[in-house]
C-alpha cells in the first residue's frame, strides 16, 4: 500500500486547505458548542462523498477504506474564549472567541486527508476512521466522551495518530515526543478563612493573609524537597483574593493554581501533600483551610511503536534537518484518554512565520503559517500508509 499525493494537485488541494482553515477561523465556537464547526465539515465531507456518523454531542466520525485492519486519526473542534488581536482580513467574527490555538489548522488538514484517502479507497488495505471531537479545551474534555461511546470499540480501532500546531517552532518542522508528550492537570482551589479584624489590633482576629501567603511558601519547597529531582513536576498558584481595603484583615482569601507532572505516583503524593500541609498551614495561625482539587486530564504518554510508525512516515517523505524529537511538554491535552487507551502518537508541527514576532499558542495574536498545511496532510497519508502496512505485514 502506497498512497501518495500527485505533485500536479498539491497547488490546489493547499489552496482548498487555506480556505476551510480560513472559514473555520472566523467562527470559531466553544467546547461542546461546535454546531456550525461540524455543519460545515460535514459539508465539506458530503462533496467528497464521505458518509458521517454522530457520536457524543457535536462529535463525529467518517470511515474510509473496507474491511481489514482499523487506524484512526483524531482532530479537535472547539475555539477559545479569547479576543482576537490579528486584525487579518479573516479574524474571528464572533467577540469574544478565537481559533487561538490551532485547531482551525488540525481541521483543514484531516479535510485535505479526508479528501486524498477517499480518491484512493480501492488502494486502501484496511480502514481509516477520522474522529472529529469536540470540547478539547474545557473539562472533562470531549476525547473522554467519545471514548464512552465506543468511537474506538465499536471500528476496532488499532492506532490513534494525533497533530499539534506549534507556533514556537519553525514552520514545518515535525517534533515527536518519544514518550512523555503533555503532562497530567489537576485544578487547585484554596479558601483561608480567619477571623477579621482592625489592621491595628491583628490579636483580635486571624490573619487569613498571613496563612495564605505561608501556604504559597511551602508549595514551593514541595518540588525541591519532596520530589525526587528527576522526575518533572510544577506547582503554580496564580491566584490570590482577600481584603479590599488598607485597614482590615479579611476574614476570607481564596486562592488558585495548577499541579502538573508526568508521573502518576508523584500527581497522588502531591495531591496528599497539599492537602494536609495547607490545613495544617492554615492551623498554626488559627485559621481553616479547604483545598478543592479539579481533577484534569490525565498525562499523554506516546507509545513506542506509534512513535516508530510516525518517526519512519515522516523520514520517508521529510529532510532530516526537518525531524526532531520533542522535548516533554508540561501543557496538558485530553488526546491523554486515547493514549491510554490504545498505542497512540501525538507530535508538534512547527508554524513559526520566518522573521515574524513568535506568539505562543492561546494568545490573540497568534497568526500561524498557512504553508503548513499540505505538509500535515503528507504527513497522516504516510503514516497511513505506514501504519497498516505494518499491521498487514504482522498478520501474515
Amino acid at each position: 500500500m502506497n498512497i501518495k499525493i500527485q505533485k500536479n494537485i498539491e497547488d490546489s488541494l493547499q489552496a482548498e486547505l487555506v480556505e476551510y482553515r480560513r472559514h473555520i477561523h472566523s467562527y470559531p465556537e466553544l467546547g461542546f458548542k461546535e454546531f456550525e464547526t461540524a455543519k460545515y465539515i460535514k459539508s465539506i465531507l458530503n462533496k467528497y462523498n464521505i458518509e458521517t456518523k454522530d457520536i457524543c454531542e457535536t462529535g463525529f466520525v467518517a470511515d474510509i477504506g473496507k474491511g481489514g485492519h482499523c487506524i484512526a486519526l483524531r482532530t479537535e473542534l472547539d475555539g477559545l474564549p479569547v479576543e482576537e488581536k490579528t486584525n487579518l482580513e479573516y479574524s474571528s467574527k464572533i467577540p469574544g472567541r478565537m481559533h487561538a490555538c490551532g485547531h482551525d489548522l488540525h481541521i483543514a488538514v484531516l479535510l485535505g486527508v479526508a479528501k486524498v484517502l477517499k480518491q484512493n479507497e480501492d488502494k486502501i488495505e484496511g480502514r481509516v476512521r477520522l474522529i472529529f471531537q469536540p470540547g478539547e479545551e474545557v473539562l472533562p474534555g470531549g476525547a473522554s466522551k467519545m471514548i464512552a461511546a465506543n468511537v474506538l470499540k465499536d471500528a476496532n480501532v488499532e492506532y490513534v495518530f494525533s497533530q499539534h500546531i506549534d507556533p514556537m517552532l519553525p514552520a514545518g518542522t515535525i517534533s515527536i515526543p518519544q514518550k512523555e508528550a503533555m503532562a497530567s492537570t489537576n485544578e487547585l482551589f484554596w479558601t483561608i478563612k480567619g477571623k477579621a479584624s482592625h489592621a491595628a489590633q491583628p490579636h483580635l482576629g486571624n490573619d487569613a493573609i498571613l496563612a495564605s501567603v505561608n501556604i504559597v511558601n511551602f508549595i514551593q519547597s514541595i518540588v525541591t524537597k519532596f520530589r525526587n529531582p528527576i522526575t518533572p513536576a510544577v506547582i503554580s498558584v496564580c491566584s490570590i483574593n482577600g481584603g479590599n481595603t488598607t485597614n482590615i484583615f479579611p476574614s476570607e482569601v481564596k486562592m488558585q493554581g495548577v499541579m502538573r507532572t508526568f508521573d502518576m505516583k508523584l500527581r497522588k503524593e502531591i495531591e496528599e501533600l497539599l492537602i494536609s500541609k495547607s490545613s495544617d498551614i492554615a492551623a498554626l495561625y488559627n485559621t481553616s483551610c479547604e483545598l478543592y482539587i479539579d481533577h484534569g486530564y490525565p498525562a499523554l504518554i506516546n507509545n513506542s511503536n506509534a512513535v516508530k510508525i510516525v518517526t519512519d512516515a515522516a523520514n520517508n517523505i521529510f529532510n532530516k534537518s526537518d525531524i526532531e524529537i520533542a522535548e516533554p511538554k508540561l501543557l496538558a491535552e485530553d488526546f491523554a484518554y486515547f493514549a491510554q487507551e490504545l498505542p497512540s502518537c501525538y507530535w508538534f508541527m512547527g508554524t513559526a512565520r520566518e522573521n515574524e514576532e513568535k506568539y505562543s499558542l492561546h494568545s490573540p495574536f497568534i497568526n500561524p503559517s498557512e504553508e503548513v498545511l499540505i505538509k500535515g496532510v503528507k504527513l497522516f497519508i504516510e503514516i497511513v500508509n505506514t501504519a497498516l502496512n505494518k499491521l498487514n505485514t504482522e498478520n501474515n
